[in-house]
């Protein structure tokens, strides 16, 4: 995989970036976003690819991002296809900050040291160039606007940033309903992003345990009975332990 495009990793935290007070919204929610958006990523990649309400691994060689590598090895060391929902409820912790520290180092922001109530060092994170997120919105106002059916890669981001919680930071107030609604609704057009982005949902509702219900590819016998559609995403996750090299806590 070539460095010259942003991943949906990379895309969706800064979409998540507030450009005037340096924070992510909905940091809990936004981890497991960033977990469930390295998996489309790997399947764009051709690396991975949906197994009912799982994840298989089916061409593990390395797409030359280290921090999708990782989770990649880390799949094919299952050995066998991990459903999505256990996979993106899994230990987690650092991911935001990783992928911060990376668009850091590409000069996409800025770190800023500071303090709260003038005694606990904090850092927030500025867009260095604007422009890049307001590219990345306007993707998701096109295919809201026309409707028509945006690229595999448009549609998984606005599963993504409807799963967890971004609407209303994208299009808040009464005047953002309908487009509100209608990002909702772009969920539909990618299945690795539906996939994901329910599963996103379900881990935030703890509906981890319950399968969801996914049809069958074929020759093979559909999954048990699942959970019903997803509710609205709850802002309260799981604590998450330490993981790998992911150890750095994550900045709000």
């Amino acid at each position: 995989m070539g460095r010259s495009r942003r991943t949906l990793p990379e895309e969706l935290l800064l979409l998540a970036l507030d450009p005037t007070t340096g924070t992510t919204a909905q940091p809990q929610s936004l981890d497991l976003g960033l977990a469930g958006a390295q998996l489309v990523e790997l399947a764009l990649a051709g690396r991975i690819a949906p197994d009912g309400d799982r994840i298989a691994v089916v061409a593990p060689r390395p797409t030359g991002d280290p921090t999708l590598d990782c989770a990649l090895e880390l799949l094919r060391r299952r050995g066998a296809p991990v459903r999505a929902v256990n996979w993106i409820g899994g230990p987690r912790l650092g991911l935001r900050q990783t992928y911060l520290s990376h668009l850091e180092r590409c000069g996409m922001v800025h770190a800023v040291e500071g303090q709260m109530c003038g005694v606990l060092p904090t850092t927030r994170y500025q867009a260095t160039d604007t422009a890049i997120s307001r590219e990345i919105k306007a993707r998701l106002d096109s295919a809201i606007r026309t409707g028509v059916p945006p690229d595999p890669r448009t549609a998984a981001l606005a599963a993504l940033a409807h799963a967890v919680g971004l609407g209303k930071h994208l299009y808040p107030g009464n005047e953002g309903r309908s487009s509100r609604s209608r990002l909702r609704d772009l969920i539909r057009h990618d299945p690795m992003g539906g996939l994901v982005a329910h599963a996103v949902m379900d881990v935030q509702n703890g509906a981890a345990a319950q399968p969801r219900r996914s049809p069958a590819p074929a020759g093979r016998q559909a999954p048990g009975p699942g959970a019903g559609p997803a509710p609205e995403p709850a802002r309260g996750v799981p604590a998450q332990p330490r993981h790998g090299s992911m150890a750095r806590a994550a900045v709000h």
